[in-house]
This record gives structure tokens, C-alpha cells and sequence, in this order.
């Protein structure tokens, strides 16, 4: 079979579409026609989307934290995690604690995330970060 006319054949019949629709018969579908009601994602497509996702993460933060890499691993994985979670936008937000993280004062920063709308909507999460951040430590 030549795959790359089958890939050409149904991209022009399904399409490809980049966010969840519904399909013509309801079901919630992405891409080109992958019906994530019944088929859903495989682990290896589950894995390849959160790499992307994480790559995705690490660039917005060069960008916008341009400090966070000099930070142990478990502080950069929390913002990370943060940012994720959040989208930069949102993690950004958090001016007063970005700028007491930037500055060394772990254990003051850890306390002002925990003082936010998103420590109360998310608070175990909210916590196992902030311990990252105070800590060091996973």
C-alpha cells in the first residue's frame, strides 16, 4: 500500500484539525478523524504529546524566567510543573513570588504561592510544589 496517499486521502477526507469536535456522529474527535471516545491515545502517544507539551514549557520559561535553570532541579521542575498547570501566563502572575524565588528566599516564596487562589483550588498539588520550592528536594 503507498501510506503517504493514504495519509493524503484521508487528510482530505477528514481533515486535520489541531482541537477536540464532535464528528458527524457525535463523538469527540482530533487530528485527522482520531475518535477519542472509543479509541482514544495510546501510552507511546500519551508520552510523545507530553514531551512536546514539556518542551513547550521549557521554551516559555527560557524566555520569561531566563534565571530559572540556575535553580536545583526539584525548584525548576516545580516551576515547571507550575507552568504547565497554569500556562505562563498564569504562572507569571505570581510576580511577588517570582521575584523572592529569583532572589533566593525559597521559604518566603513557597508561603506566597501558598497564599493564592490556586493553593486553595489545587492544595494538595499546591503543597507538594511549594516543598519542592522550600526545599530543594523531590
Amino acid at each position: 500500500m503507498n501510506r503517504q496517499k493514504l495519509i493524503e486521502h484521508l487528510e482530505r477526507e477528514e481533515g486535520k484539525v489541531s482541537k477536540p469536535y464532535k464528528d458527524t456522529v457525535g463523538k469527540t474527535s482530533i487530528g485527522c478523524g482520531r475518535n477519542l471516545d472509543d479509541v482514544g491515545l495510546s501510552d507511546d502517544e500519551i508520552m510523545y504529546l507530553l514531551g512536546n507539551d514539556i518542551t513547550r514549557v521549557e521554551r516559555q520559561l527560557d524566555v520569561n524566567l531566563t534565571w530559572w535553570r540556575g535553580m536545583r532541579d526539584a525548584r525548576q521542575v516545580a516551576l515547571a510543573s507550575m507552568c504547565f498547570q497554569l500556562g505562563v501566563t498564569g504562572l507569571l502572575a505570581f510576580k511577588k513570588s517570582l521575584q523572592l524565588l529569583r532572589n533566593g528566599q525559597y521559604s518566603a516564596a513557597a508561603d506566597e504561592f501558598l497564599n493564592s487562589k490556586w493553593a486553595k483550588q489545587v492544595p494538595a498539588r499546591a503543597k507538594r510544589v511549594t516543598e519542592m520550592i522550600r526545599t530543594g528536594e523531590f
